[in-house]
């Protein structure tokens, strides 16, 4: 038996069997990590590959903390060694995390970490768990401090290697908030080719906002796809509310939006995807309102893996080819993984849709994206003390977007290339702290072209480079400072600095803008375990109380000081409820800040204002605001989670949030028809303003003067001007609940995992003190109410199988001359792989793929557009691919 946890029932004489008292887990190991042993013992001599076989061969291991029967059993599948124990022996108790590079020893003892229990081995590969001794003067410091069976190096490089949960900066902690995780072996078994497919199948993410398939600028500002990129955009806040890291550190912003572009990052190096759905700014600094996501690189990879990837939509479009290489090594002091990928996918146009022919053609409902990708990933020990290690990305994406007229059309060809350059290095203390140095580069170039072709000729309209770059430093520390009667408290500070600059470039015509901005940041955590399982306190199985505080002073806006407090309580080894309350803030976008500012003369009239003379005019400001401040958020969330012990292989959670978010940055006047009529827009307004007001106003909004009014431009004539620059007006409440769970059984020779997400979210927003109220969730162009995933997969061997069935609820139109709903957005997705694992011929390390999106060929639910020019559907919850068929063969050597 290779990787099992065995629990022992405990009887008099101690039999090895006890009907319905005995159990046996057991999981697959995984083939990485047994080939990366393998590589191991291949390097040194057999005497010591004989001893390390028997002790310590260091490999890889992601375990989350958890239920210690739940980690122990991933310790077995993991490390290919059999664990005895007596049932009650760990009933109740918690166990830690790990996440680095460990001996199989090493990690059995990190995980027994506080929880009152050591091991022994019985023989071979077969080890015993027992109440560890009380600590003695003798040997109180080594039991606070195991000091592994092989090198000292081998501990050092896996304790500074070690990655901590995301939304805590505690190593080996856990975090208050809800933690969505998605790893690599589920990405691949439920058909994702990239990870923008992953977010945009997570209820609890927008598809709007930077997004491919996005369509029309009806959905505002917020909801256009510039580059061709995938942003996060948690809660449907706006892809600038959500953080998005790489291993830990910020990308550089990506087109005008102050997006992140997930997608830039190449799917075959991603270890796991770790998404906290709740307010991060004590943690992270800005931009982390609606949450944080945190791309975790695999840190080892041995050998080397040729991937082929083809599809296509089957009603025509989207034909896709991708073709990936990943490579790489590990020695006994480091590793490298590197990665190359290019994909080209075709654009689907409106004529290739029963239900957009109407078009004006050549009109793309989806860009074709011609994208190159690669990334390296390395670390290396230095001594026993140190370990430096260095994540590069190089992302060049093309895009072809056409958007056709009566008798011509606009053809758009933005190129975006994304770099990021991450080292850092890390350092052992001693008395289990230690620090870490580290810093990144980031670069975010969208060169933007726009054609206008006529009847005949072909006019270049303009060009012009969204240009983005980011520099940050910061170095941090973490260790234990007391111990409290659940286990170490340990404490994380840190400070740092970032500097973030935006610039537009024109390339044609009209004048540059743009600017920078530098923060510059400290932190603190403190996690207080006040009691664990040990503690043996009925109705209080564990209890945790954690605090963080971060405080960044801004050159623009000034100082934000963001806490959180969190809890986390077990009343019982199969319930975990935690709470979390904080706040969170963001910076204004640079384009926000300096967007050009333009000055417009319309027609008071025109505006709304009746009974005015036909000659009067109505001026408006238009631009970006240097005077803005942060936007600021409220978040709390509580959960409950359920993971029985009687059921080893369910895991439920349900979780309440809630986000109070006000001094939105907006653009205030939404209808500018009704500026000088609708008395909710008079605080924008200034009536009869004098020529002083006038000229001080055109002294500023100087960058361009469009008049529309019919007439030439009479000071004398304008009756008002509207103030419709970016302003801190507006006010969010969002608040919800998500569900998910989990259910792993064995069946027919394999195991079938059954496991699903739902979100329902209510949201409005007042775009400022004297207007109404607006709902939110559930009317176009924002989040659905309600958006599920539930499926499951069967795996056997090298064969699995998935089916996944994907909601999304039906949102209301109010846009249109008529308010209508549309239906419900209901698809079926399925997904085989084959692997045939190692074997002693040609086709050793071959896998194949099939995947089905939209199996039923569902077609988006239909509304009436704003104008007849716009797609008749909502592209930021549906979408109009349909049906799309991909094969797939790698080879791994």
């Amino acid at each position: 038996m290779a990787g099992a946890a065995l629990a022992l029932t405990n009887t008099e004489g101690e039999h090895m069997h006890t009907a319905g008292k005995r159990y046996c887990r057991g999981i697959v190991g995984n083939a990485l990590c047994v080939a990366l042993c393998m590589a191991l013992y291949a390097a040194v001599p057999m005497a010591q590959a004989q001893t390390a076989a028997a002790t310590e061969s260091v490999r890889q291991y992601n375990i989350p903390a958890g239920p210690l029967s739940t980690v122990l059993s991933a310790w077995g599948a993991q490390s290919d060694r059999q664990l005895v124990f007596a049932p009650d022996l760990i009933a109740g108790k918690q166990g830690r995390g790990i996440s680095g590079r460990y001996g199989a020893e090493q990690a059995l003892t990190q995980l027994l970490a506080g929880t009152g229990l050591s091991w022994e081995r019985v023989s071979g590969q077969t080890y015993a768990l027992k109440q560890a001794p009380p600590p003695t003067k003798a040997n109180q410091k080594s039991i606070s401090k195991p000091k592994p069976p092989s090198s000292t190096t081998t501990q050092k490089i896996a304790e500074l290697g070690a990655v901590t949960v995301t939304g805590t900066r505690i190593r080996g902690g856990t975090t208050p908030s809800p933690v969505i995780t998605i790893g690599s072996e589920q990405i691949q078994q439920e058909g994702f080719s990239d990870l923008g497919e992953v977010i945009r199948s997570v209820p609890q993410n927008f598809s709007g906002g930077q997004n491919p398939g996005v369509v029309d600028a009806a959905g505002g500002i917020g909801n256009q796809n510039s580059t061709g990129g995938s942003a996060m955009n948690l809660r449907g806040l706006g892809p600038d509310a959500t953080l998005t890291l790489l291993n830990g550190r910020r990308l550089a912003y990506d087109g005008f939006n102050q997006a992140l572009d997930i997608n830039a990052i190449p799917v075959a190096a991603v270890e796991r995807l770790e998404i906290v759905p709740d307010g991060a700014s004590a943690i992270y600094g800005s931009d982390a309102v609606g949450g944080v996501a945190n791309v975790i690189l695999k840190r080892d990879y041995d050998g080397v893996t040729l991937g082929a990837r083809y599809g296509g939509a089957t009603e025509g479009g989207l034909a896709t080819r991708e073709y990936t290489a990943t490579a790489g090594t590990t020695w006994a002091s480091g590793g490298l993984i590197a990665t190359f990928k290019d994909a080209a996918a075709d654009p689907i146009y409106t004529r290739q849709r029963s239900y957009t022919k109407y078009l004006s053609d050549p009109f793309t409902m989806y860009d074709g994206i011609a994208t190159r990708s690669g990334l390296v990933s390395v670390h290396q020990s230095m001594g026993d003390m140190a370990e430096l290690r260095l994540d590069a990305l190089r992302t060049v994406r093309d895009v072809t977007r056409y958007h056709g007229n009566t008798s011509s059309y606009y053809y758009y060809s933005p190129q975006t290339s994304t770099t990021l350059v991450s080292p850092s290095i890390a350092f052992s203390l001693g008395d289990d702290w230690s620090t870490t140095l580290g810093g990144a580069y980031g670069k975010d170039d969208t060169a933007f072209e726009s054609h206008f072709v006529p009847a005949a000729g072909n006019r270049l309209v303009s060009q012009s480079c969204y240009c983005n770059e980011s520099r940050s430093w910061e170095i941090g520390a973490e260790g234990p400072l007391f111990s409290l009667g659940g286990g170490e408290a340990r404490l994380a500070v840190g400070a740092g600095s970032r500097k973030s600059e935006f610039r537009v470039v024109p390339k044609v015509s009209g004048s540059s803008y743009g600017g920078d901005e530098r923060a510059r940041f400290v932190y603190a955590e403190l996690n207080l375990p006040f009691v664990s399982p040990s503690s043996d306190i009925a109705g209080v199985h564990r209890l945790e109380f954690s605090a963080a505080m971060r405080g960044e002073d801004y050159d623009s806006f000034g100082q934000v000081t963001t806490p959180k407090l969190g809890l986390i309580y077990d009343p019982t080894a199969d319930l975990t409820f935690k709470a979390s309350w904080g706040k969170s803030f963001k910076a204004p976008t640079l384009l926000q800040r300096y967007e050009s500012k333009d000055a417009y003369l319309f027609s008071a009239p025109a505006m709304g204002a009746a009974g005015s003379p036909a000659d009067a005019t109505a001026l408006l400001s238009y631009g970006g605001n240097t005077e803005l401040r942060a936007e600021r958020a409220r978040t709390w969330s509580a959960s409950l989670a359920l993971h029985p012990e009687a059921l080893p292989g369910l895991d439920a959670e349900l979780t309440w949030f809630n986000i109070d978010y006000t001094d939105r940055v907006v653009v205030p006047i939404i209808a500018s028809q009704l500026a000088l009529s609708n008395p909710s827009y008079a605080e924008f307004v200034d009536r009869s303003p004098t020529l002083e007001e006038i000229q001080g106003l055109l002294a500023v909004y100087n960058n361009a003067f469009y008049n529309y009014a019919g007439a030439p431009y009479d000071a004398s004539k304008v009756v008002a001007i509207i103030r419709d620059q970016y302003v801190n007006a507006a006010q969010q409440r969002i608040k919800g609940l998500d569900l998910s769970g989990s259910y792993r059984f064995d069946l027919d020779g394999g195991q079938l995992a059954i496991r699903g997400s739902t979100s329902w979210l209510d949201s409005a927003q007042r775009t400022s003190a004297g207007q109404p109220e607006q709902v939110l969730a559930g009317t176009v162009f924002n989040p659905a109410r309600l958006k599920g995933r539930i499926g499951a997969v069967w795996v056997s061997g090298g064969l699995s199988a998935s089916g996944f069935i994907n909601y999304t609820g039906g949102v209301t139109n109010r846009l249109a001359t008529v308010t209508e709903k549309t239906a419900s957005f209901t698809t079926l997705d399925t997904t085989i792989n084959y692997d045939l694992g190692e074997r002693a011929d040609a086709f050793s390390g071959l896998a194949f793929g099939l995947s089905v999106q939209n199996l039923l060929n569902r077609a988006p639910p239909l509304f009436t557009a704003v104008t007849a020019a716009y797609v008749p559907y909502d592209a930021t919850n549906y979408s109009a691919i349909g049906r799309f068929v991909s094969v797939s063969v790698s080879k791994h050597w």
